[in-house]
């Protein structure tokens, strides 16, 4: 078969697209690890019970509730509100914050399951 030239073309554009998009899955990974944080719900406790995060930037949540029990994390600061079955892991975006702290707590034992998000 004698050599196309616009085969060709089409073939590098093809893997040029592919490894462009491995690329950016690669950059979007990275800056999703790097924006990632993690709560646990113990004895009806957020841990930790302040949580420091950058300013201005969005954020990943991710609550683990290790109670047999369910809690709702709840923020009106936040705008949030989410159950978290017992002995499972829920994702709750948050962000970009302005400077300032930010208080949650679990509706179901308010009593003792509070904490606070800084953003600074």
């Amino acid at each position: 078969m004698p050599f196309n030239p616009c085969l060709a073309t089409g073939y590098l554009r093809a893997a040029g697209s592919t490894l462009t998009m491995a690329a950016m899955l690669c950059v979007m990974t990275a800056t999703a690890a790097d924006g990632e944080y993690a709560l646990t719900i113990q004895d009806h406790r957020f841990q930790p019970a302040e949580l420091v995060v950058p300013s201005s930037k969005k954020i990943r949540l991710s609550v683990e509730n290790r109670d047999a029990t369910p809690e709702e994390f709840e923020s009106h600061d936040l705008n949030r509100e989410k159950i978290i079955a017992g002995k499972s892991i829920a994702t709750i975006y948050v962000g970009p914050l302005p400077p300032g702290r930010y208080r949650y707590f679990g509706e179901y034992n308010e009593e003792t399951a509070q904490g606070v998000i800084i953003a600074q």
